[in-house]
């Protein structure tokens, strides 16, 4: 092995160790990362550059402008309490409804202020029903993590896959191309927590518990106190009006291909500045860096393993065992790799390692990649086994007071049937 290949091999394995580990911030792991690659010589300052400045990292913040400009008018709390009460004459079956209708705000908006906002209330009319807050929460979290998966912009880890794809020389996803995939997936998963993994949870309830306290820092340093994502706002209708109509232009130009995601999401963004609907340092405020470092800095981790050679001997050793099997098991091994992993990762870091595995794969079985992409996509955001995988599952951890047993229990059957379905799923959609 040459100079470069051991130190990208080297820094690898720190950083995801380190990322294991959880005791330093993901994003400081991944900037620190970076940096010793650039001092080595592994990446060029160049190549640290483009990272910093891809059209998922533009898109990503301006659409974290967008969605908190949102939050600030009111308009996300509003719909959620209205729906609600709306529901709660309903019973069990209004809260449900409650957290379906927040699975389908995350396949356009953020999750985290979606999850923060929703929870306290879905624990509260829970509580007044006499029934076990813990039955709805983690399915919350859970709903609104595979709506997140139905479309480009639904999640970061979206984006960073067609952002990598597309620098591998492969054709961009349109906004709703994976949407059909990603409904059967939330289809399946939804109807499993609702028919056995929200009674395994009301059943391991205590009924006397209470769900106050202190909140407990926790998580891998990048996820906290659920007060600081999110707050309950003032409804201002015309904040809420504009920031809607702005939001739905940008979806409007992305989806009919008028302008690519990056551009349409800064240009809404400038737009509600200059209509002040957000002030430029609420703006600044809701970009929230760390992820944004995250995603950038395991770029350059992600594009030393490429650049090196390192992938290609790797993906080599991968296909010589796979490739018997075909690509239907070569589909289904990549899911459940990717699957496992963004159980210990972050979902950034796993899109950057295994999406030019996914590419290197599907090319030498002489098939389309995108299937393979597309598993990335869904297998990546799939962190439903413990409670620390995904922001969301933070805060009701902590909201919920759940064990760490209790995501296991739930989450890893859920990990199953998503598996399947989509293994099933994405070859009708995307054949090989």
């Amino acid at each position: 092995m040459e100079f470069n290949q051991i130190a990208a091999l080297v820094v690898l394995v720190v950083v995801v160790g380190v990322l294991i580990h959880g005791k330093v911030r993901s994003d400081v792991a991944a900037l620190t990362a970076a940096a010793a690659l650039l001092l080595m010589g592994v990446i060029r300052p160049v190549e640290v550059q483009g990272a910093f400045a891809s059209p998922a990292v533009i898109a990503l913040a301006c659409l974290f402008v967008i969605a908190y400009a949102i939050e600030l008018s009111g308009l996300l709390g509003l719909l959620i309490r209205q729906a609600t009460a709306l529901c709660a004459r309903l019973g069990a079956a209004g809260l449900w409804l409650v957290i379906v209708l927040c699975g389908g705000a995350s396949a356009f908006l953020n999750n985290t202020p979606i999850v923060v906002l929703a929870a306290p209330v879905v624990r509260d009319v829970a509580t007044s029903l006499n029934l076990s807050p813990k039955r709805f929460l983690i399915p919350l979290s859970y709903i609104t993590i595979m709506g997140g998966a139905c479309t480009l912009i639904g999640t970061s880890t979206n984006l960073l896959v067609n952002d990598m794809a597309r620098n591998a020389g492969q054709p961009v996803f349109s906004l709703f191309e994976i949407t059909p995939v990603g409904l059967i997936i939330a289809a399946v998963g939804g109807l499993y927590l609702f028919l056995v993994g929200g009674r395994l949870l009301a059943g391991r309830a205590d009924a006397e518990a209470t769900l106050y306290g202190p909140h407990e820092q926790t998580g891998d340093g990048l996820l906290g106190d659920a007060e600081l994502f999110a707050v309950d706002r003032p409804f201002d209708l015309r904040r809420a009006s504009i920031s809607l109509v702005v939001f739905a232009g940008v979806i409007i130009a992305a989806a009919l291909g008028i302008a690519p995601i990056a551009a349409s999401a800064f240009a809404g963004a400038v737009i509600l500045i200059l209509l002040r609907v957000i002030s430029p340092d609420e703006a600044y405020a809701g970009l929230r860096p760390e992820v944004l470092l995250l995603i950038a800095g395991m770029v350059v981790v992600g594009l030393s393993i490429e650049v090196t050679g390192l992938a290609a001997s790797g993906t080599g050793l991968l296909i010589d065992v796979i490739r018997p099997f075909g690509p239907l098991v070569a589909l289904a091994i990549l899911y459940g790799v990717t699957l496992f992993a963004t159980e210990f990762l972050s979902n950034a870091a796993v899109a950057v390692l295994i999406t030019p595995v996914a590419v290197a794969l599907a090319d030498s079985l002489g098939v389309d990649p995108r299937p393979f992409l597309v598993a990335v996509m869904m297998a990546a955001s799939a962190a439903f086994a413990t409670p620390f995988g995904y922001q969301t599952n933070v805060l009701v951890f902590e909201v919920g007071k759940y064990k760490y047993m209790d995501f296991v229990r739930v989450g890893v059957p859920l990990n199953l049937v998503t598996w399947i379905a989509g293994v099933i799923a994405i070859p009708i959609f995307f054949p090989f």
